[in-house]
């Protein structure tokens, strides 16, 4: 019998208010995509002590960085943007330890949302902070009244990505105004959407397995080809995938 893949999942953070203690939680979508693609989750927890935090590294066999509020900008150089929502300190303190380590071991990462540009980030590339003043010939990328915006994905040949859609018509959620600006050396942009702002990049690099993707392939307005990209990365990392059977 195959061993299933241990795939480590970060968690969302918040600290106490008057009336509510600290607590950490995770949007079901992601451990049940990482389930649908046969690889078991393991929830990581905001460690502060590395050596806890590399013990539990040991056991795992790849991690999802999960989506979130923004990045401050501040701890890369930058200024910080009106638009932008920061992570809570604690969460983006321990998000950016926890990539630093996966850098260093290569031990395979798929990114979301923020998870995708914290990946970028790391490994020497940039973000734009405001999609509409950035880009400002760029389609609408986020839509407060509409939860399940969505926008065409074109993606680059030869890549995950398209192993994964194929050919014909694509189409992402979205649900973010900070976006990719500079791709990491080692990096490439594997999907984009059609107004240049990058949707997805993979690592060129033969040791270490790596990819993001700004869209949201486990939330509850993905398509049912989206949880394909858990599949990949399941299966990238050695775990053995079940056949899922696609909606028509």
């Amino acid at each position: 019998m195959s061993r299933k893949a241990l795939i480590g999942v970060n968690a969302e953070y918040r600290s106490a208010k008057k009336d509510a203690p600290a607590f950490s939680y995770l949007s079901a979508g992601y451990y049940d995509s990482i389930v649908a693609a046969g690889g078991v989750p393991v929830v990581i927890p905001p460690l502060s002590d590395d050596d806890d935090l590399q013990r539990i590294l040991d056991l795992l066999d790849g991690v999802v960085m999960v989506g979130g509020a923004d990045l401050d900008p501040r701890r890369d150089g930058f200024m910080l943007h009106p638009a932008i929502r920061t992570l809570e300190s604690r969460r983006e303190d321990f998000d950016r330890r926890l990539m630093h380590l996966l850098a260093a071991r290569r031990m395979p990462v798929f990114g979301i949302g923020v998870g995708m540009q914290l990946l970028n980030v790391s490994q020497g590339g940039n973000l734009f902070l405001h999609v509409p003043e950035d880009m400002p010939r760029a389609l609408p990328h986020k839509d407060l009244l509409d939860p399940a915006h969505r926008h065409a994905l074109e993606v680059v040949p030869g890549t995950l990505m398209e192993r994964v859609y194929g050919e014909g018509e694509i189409r992402v959620n979205s649900m973010h105004h900070m976006a990719i600006d500079e791709v990491a050396p080692g990096f490439q942009v594997t999907a984009r959407c059609p107004d240049g702002v990058v949707e997805a990049i993979e690592s060129t690099q033969s040791d270490w397995f790596a990819l993001g993707t700004q869209f949201h392939p486990e939330s509850d307005s993905a398509s049912a080809l989206d949880v394909r990209i858990f599949e990949e990365f399941v299966l990238g990392v050695g775990g053995e995938v079940p056949a899922v059977k696609l909606a028509a």
